[in-house]
């Protein structure tokens, strides 16, 4: 990184990130509360309020949201006349998933090979600390030459919607001239990359139920209808035979403009075992970026060991299914409804439930906010031109903003590059990428501003 006031700030303020982000990774803020206490979530929060507070922010506040999580908002006044920049991340966590499979604990940050490792250091406490970083190098370097409105939340992970709903029902808290989310990532390490589009997603869960109990397979098995076996066959239809998401009535043809993502290195990023095909048709972008995809999340089913020899009555899935950008997120769940139904085999009684459900994002980047970006960085990556890529993943509260804000612009950058390994065990951040977006978001404020 070229030398200049900025960038030395926020080198000089590294070791302050890591210590903080060792604070904030150390709370277990999983906000779902049957498996991860209240207390944890509700002490990241304040965490992140009084971390605002220690910078100047006024009206700092803990936002009680509908879905019985909390928000942290902060605002930090800039000069008369200036415009509004929204900041956001989020401080909830997806589970570490199997604690005993990751090679050090999820809940403690360290460092190994040049990386710091631990759940959410890059989804998305990474973020906050980088919202930070950039404004405390723009306050050792003259000022923060906007107005700075922070909102963290604190159910991203669980698509439960208590942000946006909160935003709807107040729609002056979060107005900004231009909106920051921190929580997407670069293509890869050291490729200035804003993403573009996100997919939109659903989840429903789907019961299948054939009997009012077990029954021995050897006395019954081979008349009885057995519900994890029509399970299963539901399940499959979802899928072509080369492993295309195929949901009737719903789109799967769509194809992606723009920065390309090769095979192998795809395979090499999703650790794809030696010998095991990929899935799908069309380039990889088309399929990650472009193009609906189903996965099954968890199967409700007996566990083999424990396993009696009985014909299952009842068993249940949960599915997820991402919508690319240009395809309802409401009426691709009732496709999706439709088609189990009409696929449960032998008369089997089946029940469907949504329980979250976000929309697809398309951003304008012909916008003067992205032309101030790819400026920033510029200063921040040397000798590299900033990439437009998609995202697989979803942001709900991206659309809300866009209807709630029509005339913001929003970009998204964030630390979650392959490495990061998101959402899997050993997730970890890159300290460089951290460093470099922190200056990047800081000149990009000071680009902005001057806009």
């Amino acid at each position: 990184m070229s030398s200049n006031p900025v960038a030395e700030t926020v080198a000089s303020l590294m070791p302050r990130a890591k210590a903080e982000l060792t604070e904030l990774v150390a709370f277990k803020s999983v906000a779902d509360f049957d498996q991860f206490p209240r207390s944890e979530s509700e002490g990241a929060a304040r965490w992140v309020a009084d971390a605002l507070r220690a910078e100047g922010f006024e009206d700092v506040a803990l936002l009680d949201t509908p879905d019985g999580t909390q928000s942290v908002y902060g605002y930090l006044p800039g000069p008369e006349g200036a415009k509004t920049v929204l900041l956001y991340a989020h401080y909830d966590v997806q589970p570490p998933l199997d604690e005993a499979a990751w090679t050090t604990p999820p809940f403690e940050l360290t460092e190994r090979d040049g990386r710091w490792y631990g759940r959410g250091a890059a989804d998305c406490k990474g973020g906050v600390i980088m919202h930070l970083l950039a404004l405390r190098a723009l306050k050792a370097n003259g000022g923060v030459p906007v107005h700075v409105k922070v909102i963290a939340e604190g159910s991203e992970e669980t698509g439960t919607g208590g942000l946006e709903r909160y935003a709807e029902e107040h729609p002056e808290l979060l107005e900004a001239d231009t909106i920051v989310i921190g929580d997407s990532g670069n293509f890869r390490v050291g490729l200035p990359t804003v993403t573009s589009t996100l997919r939109g997603m659903t989840l429903v869960r789907v019961q299948v139920d054939t009997l009012e109990g077990n029954l021995h397979s050897g006395q019954f098995g081979g008349a009885a209808p057995d519900a994890l076996a029509a399970l299963i066959r539901v399940l499959d239809s979802l899928r072509a035979e080369d492993g295309s998401t195929t949901v009737d009535g719903l789109t799967s043809e769509a194809r992606w403009k723009g920065l390309q993502y090769e095979d192998e290195q795809f395979r090499k990023d999703a650790k794809v075992l030696d010998g095991v095909g990929l899935i799908g048709s069309g380039t990889v972008a088309d399929r990650i970026w472009a193009r609906p995809a189903v996965t099954v999340l968890g199967i409700d089913c007996p566990p083999v060991v424990g396993a009696t020899p009985s014909v299952q009555a009842s068993a249940r899935a949960l599915i997820s299914l991402r919508v690319p950008p240009g395809v309802d997120a409401a009426e691709a769940t009732k496709l999706l409804q439709a088609h189990i139904e009409a696929h449960t085999p032998w008369g089997a009684r089946v029940s469907t439930e949504q329980i979250g459900q976000g929309q697809a994002f398309r951003a304008d980047t012909t916008s003067p906010a992205y032309q101030a970006m790819a400026d920033a960085m510029a200063v921040a990556y040397p000798g590299q031109e900033m990439q437009y890529a998609g995202q697989g993943g979803s942001i709900p509260l991206c659309n809300t903003l866009a209807a709630l804000y029509p005339r913001a612009e929003i970009l998204l950058i964030g630390l979650s590059e392959p490495e990061a390994q998101i959402h899997a065990v050993d997730e970890s951040v890159s300290p460089e990428e951290l460093e470099r977006l922190s200056v990047a978001e800081a000149v990009f404020l000071r680009n902005y501003a001057a806009s």
